[in-house]
C-alpha cells in the first residue's frame, strides 16, 4: 500500500491550461524553463513556493481549456506529487496519467483543508486529515501500472521489455 504526506497549495474552481502554464511560455525550450510560470496568471510566485512532494488542492473542473500536454508535464516537473480536485477535465486527466501524475478527484477535502495543511493519501483508498478519513475511489490497474512506471511511454516501454 502506496501511502505519501504532503503539504497542501489550495486553487480554486475551473483552473484551466491557461493558468497552469501560459501561452506565451510554450515557446520556451524545455518543460523545466516554462515551470517557473506555471499558475503565474493566478499567483505569480506559486512555482517557486511549491516542494517536493506537495499536493495541489483545487474545485472543481481542474485542467479545463486547452489539450495541451505541457500542462500535467509542468505540474509533475515541479515535483508533485498529486493533484487532488473535486472534478477534473478529461482531457487533462489522460494528459495527467500518460504523464505520470497522479489526480485523485474527491468532492469533500477540497472544502475541508486550507493552505499550509498537511494530508496524508493512502493509494486507491483515503486521504487522511485531522483524524477524518476521505474515501477515494480506486484507479483501475492498468492506469496505475501507468502510474507506476512514470508515464505511458515508460510503461509500454516496461511492458514490452525495451527498459
Amino acid at each position: 500500500m502506496d501511502k505519501f504526506t504532503g503539504k497542501v497549495w489550495v486553487l480554486g474552481d475551473d483552473i484551466d491550461t491557461d493558468i497552469i502554464i501560459p501561452t506565451e511560455y510554450l515557446a520556451l525550450k524545455t518543460v523545466d524553463d516554462m515551470k517557473k510560470y506555471a499558475f503565474s496568471p493566478l499567483r505569480p510566485e506559486l512555482a517557486a513556493q511549491i516542494g517536493d512532494g506537495d499536493i495541489i488542492v483545487a474545485g472543481k473542473n481542474f485542467g479545463c481549456g486547452s489539450s495541451r500536454e505541457q500542462a500535467p508535464e509542468i505540474i509533475k516537473h515541479l515535483n508533485v506529487r498529486c493533484v487532488i480536485a473535486k472534478s477534473f477535465a478529461r482531457i487533462f486527466f489522460r494528459n495527467s496519467i500518460n504523464n505520470g501524475l497522479l489526480l485523485i478527484e474527491n468532492s469533500e477535502i477540497p472544502d475541508a483543508v486550507k493552505e499550509g495543511d498537511t494530508i496524508d493519501v493512502i493509494m486507491n483508498d483515503k486521504i487522511v486529515f485531522n483524524g477524518r478519513e476521505y474515501p477515494i475511489q480506486p484507479l483501475p490497474d492498468n492506469l496505475m501500472e501507468i502510474l507506476n512506471a512514470g508515464g505511458l511511454v515508460k510503461a509500454m516501454q516496461k511492458r514490452n521489455g525495451i527498459i
